[in-house]
Order: C-alpha cells, then structure tokens, then sequence
C-alpha cells in the first residue's frame, strides 16, 4: 500500500554552545559503551543514504543522492530560509555534560555558506553546536569539540542547512558531503536515563486491558522454556485461580521466534490479574470486567474532537493540549490568486494538514461503527456538543461535513484534493503554523470518496438536520455529475508542495463506491447502474484511504432494491474473504494474516479493518470463528503482539507514550486514546533505519516520536479502530 510520508521540518537555528572549525584530535577515552564509536551510522556514504533524510520546502529545489562514496546535493533553488533545503541525520542521543566531537568534510562548485547544527528536534530546536561555513570547491574538514549544556535528549537531530544562508541569488550548483563522525569522548558527568538500561522483554503477552468475562482469553508464550503450565494469580489476593497447561508450538517467521500458547477462558470473575510461570516470569497485569473498554472507547472518539481544526479547544475540554482556534485564514487555490474559505474539518494525523481522500474514509468508518451499533454511542462523550440530544459522534461528523462542503468547486462540482501549507511546520502547536494555506487542485478520487460520504450524511441527518441532509445529497450528486465527463486522473503532489501526497493511478473504486452510496441513498437506477457496470470490473477491494471498494460492497449489499444477484456475489466474496482471513489468523501466533510482508505503513489499520471485516461476514454468516478472530486482531492492538506493547496511547501497562504528534510532542505527553501505525518492515524514516535495521518484520516498530513511519496517529487510522471495537462490542 502506498500512504504519505510525515517529515518534520527543521524550523529554527539558536545560537552555538561552543564551536571550533578546524583540525582537532579526539581527546579523553570516555567509559560509556558509546564511547569512541561513531553514533553516525552511515557517515561515509560508501553504498548509499541509509538514515538519511533530506527535505525542501519553502521555495527550495533540489534533490540528494550518493555519488561518488559521498552525500551529494544538487541545489538548484536556495529558497526563502536556511532550512529551505536540509539533510538530516536522526536516530541517536546526546547525554548531558557529555563531550562530543563532531567532523565532516565538505565542498560545494560554488562558493557559499552552509550551516550545521545538532540541535533540539522540536519546541524551539535550540542548538546544542551549531556552525556556518564557508565552503568552496576545496574539501575541507570541519571540527566541532563541544559540551552537551541541556538536559538528556532521545532524539535530537544532526543537521546541514543548505538553502538560503547567506543571502542572495546563487546559480545551481552541488554540495558534497562525507566522512561525518559524531562521537562521545568523555562521559564523566553523566547521567543515564533509566530506559537507557537494556529492557526486559515481556515473554508472556496478551492483551493488557483485558477481557470481558465472556470472551475466549489467549496468551501467547513467547520463548522456550521448560514450563508446561501457567497460573491466573489475583492481584489482590494473591491467590491461584486457574491453572493452564502451555501447548503448541508455531515458529513465528515474521516475528522471529516461537510461540507456545495458553487458554484461561473459564476464568470469568470481574478482578486484575497476572499470568504466572516458573520460568518465564509474570505477565502485566490485566482486568476482567463488563465495562473494560468504556474508558478507552470514549477516549478514542474523543479523539476526533482533539484533531479539530478552525475552532477553540478550551482548557476544560482538551486538557493540556487545549489551543485557540488555529488555521482560519482564507486558503490560496494553487497556482491562482484566488482565496477561499476552507477553515474547519480534522488535521488529518501528526501533521495539520486536512485531506480530503483520509477524511472521507474516517468519517465512513465512524458511520459504519455508528449504524451497526447505536448503543455504543451516547451524548457524553465529553464534546461541546455534548447533552444537545444527538449522539457525540454524530456531531462529530456534521463538522466534518461541513468542512467537506467548502472543498468542492461550486462552479464543477470537483472537489480539491486537500490544503496544507506549503511544506509540514516544526513541533509546534497548531496555531504556531502560520504560513499560507493552499488548496491542492480538484483530483477524480477526492470528488468520488466526496460523493459517496456525502450520501452517507444524507442518510445520517435526513432525520435530524433535513437542511444539512439536502445540502449533502445535492453537492454528492453533484461531485456525481462532475466524474462522469472526467476519466481517471492519476494523484500526486503539484511542484512546491511536500505534504503528504495520497497518491492513487486508478479512481475506479471511489466512483464504485461512491456510486453504491449514491444508490442506496436515492434509489435512482442510474446509480445502480453505474455500480453494476463498474462492477464487471477488477476492482480494488480494500477499507483504506486508497482501495475504497469494499466501503462500496457494503454500501451496495444493504441498499433497499439491490439486484440480488449482484449483491449475491458479493455477500459470498465476502465470506471466501472472511475464511481465507481465518485460515491466515489461525497459522499465525498472534492470530492476525500479516505473514512477513504485512508489516507497512499503517499496518495496524489492516489489523482493525480485517476486524470490520470479519465482522461483517458474521452478520452475513454468523459463523462464530469470525467474532472469535476480529477480537484476537484487537487484541493485538492492546498487546498481544510479538513487542508486547500496547499500541494505544494512555492504556495498558507498556503503551504507546510518544507518538508522531505535534500537539502530543509540544506537551510532552500523548493524548490519550490514539493507535499507531504500527510495524513496518519498509523502515521508512531516518530513526526506524537507525534503531530497527535487521529485526523481523514484527518487531519494526520504535516507540519515537520522529519514527513517522511507525509511530504516526492518524484519523484513518484510528476510525477503523473505533468501527472494530464498535463492531464486536468493545465498547
């Protein structure tokens, strides 16, 4: 699956602690394990760039490459600020009143100044050193001896600026760049961290929360011990209830290791629990009781409301991460001077910017979990909206709707991609981000997944709000209307912007679904017929932002005046779909079908779509192995996976704590209630290359918060995780 990628932008350049540019000789032999070894992994650039990253923005045109055994930059617009084109290291730490050496050699074909830092990588990315060079065609090499003054830094960031430093026009021209060393010389003074310390892996892992007292309740023991049994021990009498015996065996390729397995369903008295063993220690603890989820429930709706753009988030409501009303100036229509009113919606995930492909897909989840279980959502979910009569999440998605309303062309009918700024803002709340907005051009796939939300909220509010019911019928109708003249037109980024792209070749499955929704809102033959039509093709089937077919299966299957025959086919392709799921869930050790090539962007999406799938059939076929697997997927999410670590931030004893978040990285706390990406074995950030290289693809996952690629929220993401627990119940 293709998905966007988050790159923090480098947003301030403090003044040095100290610098020195010339030859210096590495001084006294420190004690620390880091000591003498380069914390610059790939400095030489033998074979390629790996944990590397370059980023242009703000009039910057260039690209990197290898070449030659050396980093090379091809710089053929400086732009507007030093940082307007940068390549950056990350991926290690700096330890406070340690001493560093840092070198590099550099040259450039025209004469110029660069900048260097290590520095903070958010707030006010103050510099801990931090140097201006001027560099000419002569390789030179630059020292820098200097003291770490701050506090412990996990994650800061080596730096070189290569945009506009110095002023003035330059022609283009290429930077090189080689033989980087950063190195810790003497650690006397320092104060280690206490994760710092190698972590004690959990051997036995299950779901953290825990159960309600019904469910079926599997552990998974994960290395090989003589233990034969287990124990279910009460937290708070200490005593045994329940004594398991350990059976099975499956070598877990995809996460390197084997997995024996235990079951304690008949353990159902509400309490906290461990699970105990002679030789592999205790489990966290866990907790059986009817309303286990309720907490974790809200707090992942709520989540929604904490994403909101163009409105207050008062101190009483959004806690720590409260913030004024942020992005509400008139937005640039890209490469026109003319501005328009697009304030509102969701920030989309890390970053703020509001797309129109990821939102559409959120809010169909939100629906979709809505309508299969009402129940689960009441009026006080702690909202503004709250006590009004109408169900929190209902309000929730008129917001959306009405952003969504301000991204179509009045004129056409298309809808614009998305609007962003230019380029993604440093760690900064959202009314810190300040430069211009600008509305991406209208693409075929937004104005689909458009038009088939839109019908989605004509049959949400056509009860409760007629007036924003007609409103959306008739803007979905008219998306409609725009696609049928337009062929596919294939997505990505317009020169200039760097935000995420959403990109997609092929627009079949948003007109396929939109064309459902369209249907059954309406009953109109000419919706049934575009369907059936698009339905002869080979369609992407999927519940992600980039394959929206099966959104449109489903849509079609519960339409009053379907051609049965048509959904007929459906309903058994979603059963074949539904077995083969099973059959994966059952040979893997955490019972989720990810294999060894599963683990990607957004991994954990799959994860909960699978269990709206599974979900689904049941209700199609009530086949009880399909309840019994989409729970096992959600309990993946709460820690029964190969890290034994809860992806949800706020829950479970060893959580996700720093997420890829700008309001969460600014507070220096997670908002509570968010999952992650999740595993990805395409180690597709600077930090994943530097800390997960070489480990299974299970285990490409790193608790950071400059991991984008496997610690990034995002509304897409966390939707379906909502639908899944609504789905079978968590709630």
């Amino acid at each position: 699956m293709k998905t966007k990628k988050i790159i923090s932008l480098l947003a301030g350049i403090a003044l040095s602690i100290s610098m020195l540019v010339g030859n210096s000789s590495f001084q006294t032999v420190a004690k620390a394990t880091q000591a003498d070894t380069n914390l610059v992994k790939n400095g030489n650039f033998d074979t390629n760039l790996k944990g590397w990253g370059n980023y242009t923005t703000d009039g910057g045109v260039g690209k990197v490459s290898q070449q030659d055994g050396a980093l090379n930059a091809e710089v053929d617009n400086c732009g507007n600020v030093s940082y307007s084109l940068q390549v950056y290291y990350d991926g290690f730490k700096m330890l406070k009143n340690g001493k560093y050496h840092l070198e590099f050699d550099i040259s450039s074909t025209t004469d110029r100044k660069v900048e260097y830092t290590i520095q903070r990588n958010k707030g006010d990315y103050r510099s801990y050193t931090y140097g201006k060079i001027d560099t000419t065609s002569k390789v030179q090499k630059v020292s820098d001896d200097f003291t770490m003054t701050e506090d412990n830094d996990k994650a800061p960031r080596l730096a070189f600026n290569l945009g506009n430093v110095g002023g003035g026009d330059l022609p283009e021209h290429s930077i090189k760049i080689d033989n980087v060393k950063l190195v810790l010389l003497d650690d006397t003074g320092v104060t280690y961290d206490e994760d710092d310390a190698p972590k004690v892996e959990q051997k036995i892992v299950l779901n953290q929360l825990g159960y309600k007292p019904e469910d079926k309740k599997k552990i998974v023991f994960r290395a090989a011990s003589e233990d034969r049994k287990f124990r279910v021990v009460s937290t708070s009498t200490k005593e045994v209830v329940y004594e398991g015996y350990i059976n099975g065996s499956i070598n877990n390729e995809a996460a390197g290791e084997t997995d024996r397995f235990g079951d304690f369903s008949s353990v159902k008295t509400p309490g906290t629990y461990t699970i105990e063993t002679d030789g592999l220690g205790s489990s966290y603890k866990f907790t059986i009781g009817q309303d286990v989820y309720k907490n974790v429930f809200k707090d992942a709706v709520r989540f929604f409301y904490m994403q909101r753009c163009g409105q207050e988030i008062p101190e009483s409501l959004g806690g720590k991460w409260a913030h004024p009303a942020c992005h509400t100036d008139l937005a640039r229509i890209y490469g026109t001077d003319q501005k328009i009113d697009v304030s509102g919606g969701w920030h989309d995930a890390g970053d703020y910017g509001r797309y129109v492909v990821a939102t559409s897909t959120a809010a169909a989840d939100l629906l979709t979990a809505y309508n299969d279980n009402k129940a689960a959502f009441g009026d006080d979910f702690n909202i503004p909206e709250s006590g009004n009569g109408i169900p929190d999440v209902l309000d929730e998605i008129k917001y959306q709707l009405q952003w969504l309303l301000k991204m179509q062309d009045q004129t056409s009918g298309g809808v614009y991609h998305k609007v962003t700024c230019a380029g993604f803002p440093g760690h900064v709340m959202p009314q810190d981000e300040t430069a211009e907005l600008i509305v991406c051009p209208i693409s075929t796939t937004a104005t689909g997944d458009f038009a088939a939300v839109m019908a989605m909220g004509y049959e949400n509010f056509k009860d409760i709000d007629p007036s924003l019911a007609e409103k959306c019928l008739a803007a979905g109708e008219k998306a409609w209307a725009y696609l049928k003249d337009k062929p596919n037109t294939p997505v990505s980024n317009p020169t200039g912007i760097v935000t995420g792209a959403y990109e997609d070749n092929d627009d079949t499955d948003e007109r396929y679904w939109a064309a459902a929704q369209l249907f059954k809102a309406t009953g109109d033959s000419k919706y049934d017929d575009a369907f059936k039509a698009l339905e002869n093709k080979k369609i992407s089937s999927g519940l992600g932002w980039q394959s929206v077919g099966d959104f449109g299966n489903l849509a079609y299957i519960s339409a009053k005046g379907a051609d049965q025959n048509v959904a007929g086919n459906i309903r058994n392709y979603i059963i074949n779909e539904a077995q083969h799921i099973v059959c994966l869930d059952k040979n893997d050790g955490y019972n989720i079908p990810s294999g060894t090539k599963g683990y990607y962007w957004g991994s954990n999406m799959n994860v909960n779509n699978n269990a709206i799938f599974l979900a689904k059939a049941y209700k199609i076929f009530p086949n009880e192995e399909y309840l019994e697997y989409a729970k096992e997927h959600i309990n993946y999410c709460f820690g029964k996976n190969s890290l034994g670590k809860c992806f949800v931030s706020g829950y479970g004893t060893d959580s996700m704590k720093h997420p890829h978040h700008r309001p969460s990285i600014v507070q220096e706390k997670a908002v509570p209630g968010m999952i992650a990406g999740g595993p990805n074995s395409g180690l597709e950030d600077p930090t994943a290359v530097a800390e997960l290289d070489g480990l299974a693809p299970a285990r490409c996952y790193i608790d950071n918060q400059e991991s984008y690629s496997t610690n990034e929220v995002d509304i897409y993401w966390n939707s379906p995780f909502v639908c899944a627990m609504a789905e079978v119940d968590r709630d």
